[in-house]
This record gives structure tokens, sequence and C-alpha cells, in this order.
């Protein structure tokens, strides 16, 4: 991907330069992690309501609804704002949170936890996950 996929104005908005093809990709990501919110056997369900901590968190239920409600806000507000041409600063919070639990999702399902194992992937995933990660430190580069 040539160029910088977001960039902050200077009236404080974010840009979205992302082609139609990333936006499908955006769309793809936010669909999938709105969908395991509330599809217990949709494949990224455990990955998003695992704890984070098994040390600290496992039997805490209040942690566990904290972290679902804020997922489901998250993904909800990136959903709604996927054909927007600018995102305010809650915006991108939300997209980068959204983006960044399909990342950890999509390589915990693949099983994709070390560079060579990203490397034997086929090139879909490979692209997928690549693709994932640029628009991340896109967005993340912004705020």
């Amino acid at each position: 991907m040539a160029g910088r996929l977001f960039v902050r104005r200077r009236d404080g908005r974010i840009e979205i330069r992302l082609s139609d093809a990333g936006r499908e990709i955006a769309r793809e990501a936010f669909g999938h992690v709105l969908a395991a919110e509330s599809d217990p056997s949709h494949e990224w369900h455990p990955s998003l309501n695992g704890p984070i901590d098994p040390s600290h968190d496992v039997d805490d239920p209040l942690a566990m609804f904290n972290r679902q409600h804020e997922v489901t806000s998250n993904v909800e507000l990136a959903v709604a704002t996927l054909d927007e041409e600018f995102l305010n600063d809650a915006e991108a919070w939300a997209w980068l949170c959204t983006l960044q639990i399909a990342l950890r999702a999509t390589i915990t399902v693949k099983g994709i936890m070390t560079s060579d194992r990203l490397q034997e992937a086929d090139e879909v995933t490979r692209e997928y996950i690549e693709t994932l990660q640029a628009f991340l430190f896109g967005l993340a580069d912004v705020m």
C-alpha cells in the first residue's frame, strides 16, 4: 500500500484515504468482530471473550462485562463510520480498537503466533494480516 492511509488534518479530523478495496477489508474485519461478539459459534468468539490476563480476571464477571461492553461500543461506532471521509478522535479510537481485535482474532484462529508461521501461511491469510497491520500502524501514527 503506497501513501498514507490516514492523515491528521489541521482541523483535528483524521482523513481516511483507504481505497474501495481497503474499505472492504475494514468492513469484513469489523463485520467479523460484530458477528463474533453476539454469536458464540463464530470462530472468533473465544478470542474476543477470553480473559486478557487469565491470572487477573478469569473469574471476574465485572471485568468480562466491561470488556464486552467496550468491544461492542467500539465495533458499532467503527461500523457506523465505515463510509465516512473523516473520523474524529473517538471514532478513530473505535477503529483502532476494532482493528486490533480483528488482528488478534485472526492470528489466534489461524495459529500464527510467530513471524515464521506468518511466512508459512497461505497468501490470502498473509495479505489479510499484513493489511490489518498496515491499517493499525497508519492509524496509530496519526493519533
